[in-house]
């Protein structure tokens, strides 16, 4: 599934809270810390290096024996983190030079790593904190998709097809992997268990337009719905559902709209196995780009006045008025109004043209 790809920024995830986490292009943590470790030991071993292949111009005043391999990594060690114990010196002109104009930008360089890891490291979380608050602090009248599998990546293609913002959709899962799924695929998520309250505050939806659940058990998408029609009243929630007997128990905790997925999918292949063709047309209008589609929109203003009949090439299988469905055998003369909304099944965009036959 192709999900369309904003341009991804930083990501995040705060110490004991969760914080949204945003598409990111930048390597990991992990990646970046072990870049600069490596550097390190290279730095050391550099140093290294140098003292051993010039022990003679060295003296080891603790043991008089000379500068072994041994001796050249502690000099380079204590010699890097300005420990400087003094029993290994330079004694001839030409080592102490090197020191001077080598050994001395190597020590700077390793210094200016250990603190430019530290402060940046201090600086990631302060800039990941601000970044938390600035991104709830414009979220609102967003989508919140509670569950990243293969419905909830689907409902959220469907959104992003029909015009809706990547930046608008929050993908809230227990599972990291999907989290991360949700980041590459350009949507900003939490991980973590949706029916906590502390964590959809922090998604903010309370300031959410339509919420989407596909959780796995009914169990947990009845508790999920409950606690999200707490939290905001008047959001249009969505949940999918396993068994239609619990139908009911999502609707009476505040389920604008149930779908049954075990259901749906026993229907269609119920009426491809009676109905061939019939089954093919069904699939064909829940399938994005392909021969028909199935779309509710609004009445435009060149539309008022007609009747749904006189709409061209799309077919009005339902008008929405004051928010209530009427279905077009209800409608009867009852021409369009501006407000009005069309439930239609026209061509989609992607479908081939067929040739008209004469």
């Amino acid at each position: 599934m192709q999900i369309p790809r904003p341009r991804p920024g930083n990501s995040a995830f705060g110490s004991g809270t969760a914080q949204v986490r945003l598409p990111r292009r930048s390597s990991s943590a992990a990646k970046e810390l072990l870049k600069r470790l490596l550097l390190a030991l290279g730095l050391l071993l550099a140093l290294t290096l140098i003292v051993y292949i010039d022990r003679d111009a060295y003296a080891d005043h603790a043991g008089n024996d000379g500068v072994s391999f041994i001796d050249a990594l502690y000099y380079a060690t204590v010699t890097m983190t300005t420990t400087g114990y003094g029993d290994i010196t330079p004694v001839l002109p030409h080592a102490r030079l090197i020191n001077v104009f080598v050994v001395t930008p190597i020590r700077i360089a390793f210094l200016v790593l250990l603190v430019g890891t530290t402060v940046e490291v201090l600086a990631n979380e302060g800039r990941r904190a601000l970044q938390d608050s600035r991104w709830r602090r414009n979220m609102r009248n967003h989508t919140v998709v509670i569950g990243y599998g293969t419905t909830g990546q689907s409902a959220i293609a469907t959104l992003l097809r029909s015009g809706a913002q990547a930046d608008r959709v929050v993908v809230i899962d227990t599972d990291p992997q999907a989290v991360a799924a949700a980041n590459r695929h350009g949507l900003a998520a939490f991980e973590g268990d949706a029916t906590a309250r502390e964590l959809l505050h922090r998604a903010e939806l309370p300031k959410a337009r339509e919420v989407i659940i596909t959780v796995g058990r009914d169990d947990t998408a009845i508790l999920t719905t409950l606690t999200v029609r707490q939290l905001n009243r008047g959001a249009h929630v969505v949940v999918v559902v396993r068994d239609s007997l619990n139908v009911p128990l999502i609707r009476q905790s505040g389920a604008d709209a149930v779908v049954t997925s075990s259901d749906a999918v026993g229907r269609l292949m119920g009426l491809s196995s009676l109905s061939p063709q019939l089954g093919e047309v069904i699939e064909d209008l829940l399938t994005a780009n392909s021969g028909l589609e199935i779309t509710q929109r609004q009445v435009t203003r060149e539309e008022d006045g007609r009747l749904p009949s006189e709409l061209g090439e799309e077919k009005v299988l339902a008008v929405v008025r004051n928010r209530t469905l009427r279905r077009y055998y209800e409608l009867g003369g009852d021409t369009l109004r501006t407000g009005d909304q069309v439930v239609v099944v026209r061509k989609a965009p992607g479908a081939p043209r067929t040739p008209r036959v004469e």
